[in-house]
């Protein structure tokens, strides 16, 4: 394991993604990547009483393969920050820790950000600070292939890949979920799904995530 680590910005990444800011102390989140859809990086999947429900921020021409992460802009179709925080509280409202952290989660769905990598960029600093990471965020100033000083991960983690193939180093260690007795428990939701039933001790878990072929 290296001591740098470089992601793909995403929208309330997954659990598998803030092992990673757990783990290393240096991250780099690119933004010179060409955008694609269907992917974490306008899509976070949660828990509704149905099961895995994912939402996805619409974005402004994001169809252009040539267009970087660090150009795509927010669209605001189909009022989607109304959708996504009622989403939120029909999934969460019942968690020991929703309340808590509701007011301050509310502003990022009041607020408008031009740009999907700033909107991202500042909801993944807010969730580091509430579950007590400080991960040296830093965002990519061009696109290099292949990395050689750290470990890359930009699309490994990833909606349609398994992290039980891609990712051996992330073992989820199961957490109380509000469906689970329904549901049962559902591994690598977002993070958020974490945060609001586990509060401070989601950093226990994304600890105890870090499979032991890593070595701090």
């Amino acid at each position: 394991m290296k001591k740098e680590v470089i992601l793909g910005s995403a929208y309330l990444a997954p659990v598998e993604y803030y092992t990673k800011l757990f783990a290393y102390p240096e991250v780099y989140v690119e933004r010179y990547d060409h955008y694609m859809k269907q992917t974490y990086r306008n899509r976070c999947v949660i828990a509704s009483a149905d099961g895995p429900l994912a939402l996805t921020i619409p974005t402004e021409k994001g169809d252009d393969l040539k267009c970087l992460m660090k150009d795509i802009r927010i669209s605001d179709h189909g009022n989607w920050r109304h959708v996504h925080w009622n989403a939120f509280v029909a999934a969460y409202k019942h968690s020991p820790f929703f309340d808590y952290y509701a007011d301050e989660f509310h502003r990022f769905f009041e607020q408008k950000y031009e740009f999907l990598f700033d909107f991202n960029l500042e909801l993944c600093e807010w969730v580091c600070q509430q579950i007590d990471m400080q991960p040296r965020l830093i965002p990519t100033d061009d696109y290099v292939t292949e990395p050689e000083t750290a470990d890359d991960f930009r699309e490994r983690i990833h909606p349609k890949r398994d992290f039980r193939e891609v990712d051996k180093a992330f073992v989820p260690k199961p957490y109380y979920q509000v469906f689970d007795q329904k549901l049962g428990f559902l591994p690598n939701l977002s993070v958020i799904d974490l945060l609001f039933n586990m509060g401070p001790e989601s950093l226990l878990v994304l600890r105890d995530s870090v499979g032991a072929c890593n070595e701090f």
